[in-house]
């Protein structure tokens, strides 16, 4: 297959990845779901909870086939455990949210003497027949259905956690909190996690075709004003792959670096301050917000090989994309202005697997003294 049907091929299973996830948001996503007790965690042969529909979204095949297909995301995951095999040798790995199984094999294949894989989505019975197929055996790949705040391990600690708990703009869908939660009550001293660390980061885009073709259209609809439609996008942060050629700043801001050997869960709703120069002179119609990965293994013992993806509109695109902050109204920006300005992200009063974040900026020429633009701010969902 050539590389433009691999792409076209990838960028097919993202189109109804994305179809499929609004379907789910739409139908299954309850605004209740803190409120409503959940029943008991099934077994590992028991039935999902009813109420859950977040984990109900990842029984189906096609999420699943969209992830597999994103070769920046699995070669990542696969080339850390494969070029640093002394580290996985006959050591206990926890796979959480491991779906088809492929990062817990990868572990297996590694060396690591078990691997425990863990997923609370009806996934597990087919990553438990996709493992068979391959010859892993109960011994050394074990799986346990259920959420991990509330099972317990067959073990008291394990040596790595493993996980692929990524969503959009980092933390969209809050995974990582049960990816903590496993590390606090699992990791065994001088363990480490896989990832390690991750950052978020912000920087300046121009597209006037993006613009107009999401919100100016509104303007004249067929001959009809349409502002009602229009409006609300503004405080909706879109998903969507961003041409790397509009990007108007060669230094982007990092609003948050996490080590996920020692960050807490509440450490990640944050409030950041930021400064990022225009480096052309330009329209400014949104923010961008991506996120970066690395894995190196415990933090005072590094692995030989250590493995680092981006998901900036400068590199090869994934299934995260990059997620769009729009301006309600546009500015025009001279080489040289810094746009500073302090960013907040929560999780969503109603859901907390959504986002809420907050942009207050301002417009200063390069001294970041004399003030080109007055401060100014706007909100956005993630959901």
């Amino acid at each position: 297959m050539t590389l433009k049907a691999k792409e076209g091929e990838l960028a097919r299973a993202q189109h109804q990845h994305e179809e499929y996830r609004q379907i789910v948001k739409e139908q299954f996503y309850d605004p209740l779901e803190r409120s409503v007790p959940e029943p008991k965690a099934a077994t590992s042969t028991g039935t999902a909870p009813q109420s859950d529909y977040y984990f109900t979204s990842y029984a189906h095949y096609e999420i699943h086939e969209q992830m597999l297909k994103d070769r920046v995301r699995t070669e990542s995951y696969r080339d850390f455990m494969y070029e640093n095999k002394n580290a996985f040798k006959d050591k206990v790995v926890l796979d959480v949210g491991c779906g088809t199984g492929i990062l817990s094999m990868f572990a297996a294949r590694s060396g690591a003497r078990r691997v425990i894989a863990v997923d609370n989505s009806d996934i597990i019975h087919s990553a438990r027949k996709i493992a068979k197929e391959n010859g892993f055996d109960e011994e050394q790949l074990t799986f346990i259905r259920g959420k991990i705040e509330e099972i317990e391990l067959p073990v008291q600690t394990v040596d790595i956690i493993i996980s692929e708990w990524m969503g959009y703009f980092l933390l969209f869908e809050a995974m990582l909190d049960s990816v903590l939660t496993a590390r606090d009550k699992y990791l065994a001293p001088g363990g480490f996690m896989a990832p390690s660390g991750s950052s978020i980061h912000l920087t300046l885009l121009e597209d006037e075709e993006y613009y107009n073709d999401r919100y100016t259209y509104w303007n004249d609809v067929y001959g009809f004003k349409m502002l009602t439609m229009r409006d609300p996008l503004f405080n909706e942060a879109g998903v969507d792959v961003v041409d790397g050629s509009g990007i108007i700043s060669d230094s982007p801001s990092c609003l948050r670096d996490f080590d996920l050997n020692k960050v807490s869960s509440p450490e990640l709703d944050f409030t950041a301050p930021f400064s990022i120069p225009v480096s052309r002179d330009a329209r400014l119609h949104a923010f961008v917000g991506y996120f970066d990965i690395d894995f190196r293994g415990e933090s005072s013992k590094p692995v030989d090989h250590p493995i680092t993806f981006s998901t900036s509109a400068n590199t090869t695109s994934t299934h995260w994309k990059q997620t769009i902050l729009p301006l309600r109204n546009p500015l025009t920006l001279e080489a040289g202005d810094l746009v500073q300005g302090i960013f907040t992200c929560r999780k969503g009063i109603d859901n907390p697997r959504e986002l809420d974040l907050t942009i207050d900026f301002w417009v200063t020429e390069a001294d970041g003294e004399t003030e080109r633009v007055k401060r100014t701010g706007q909100t956005y969902q993630l959901r």
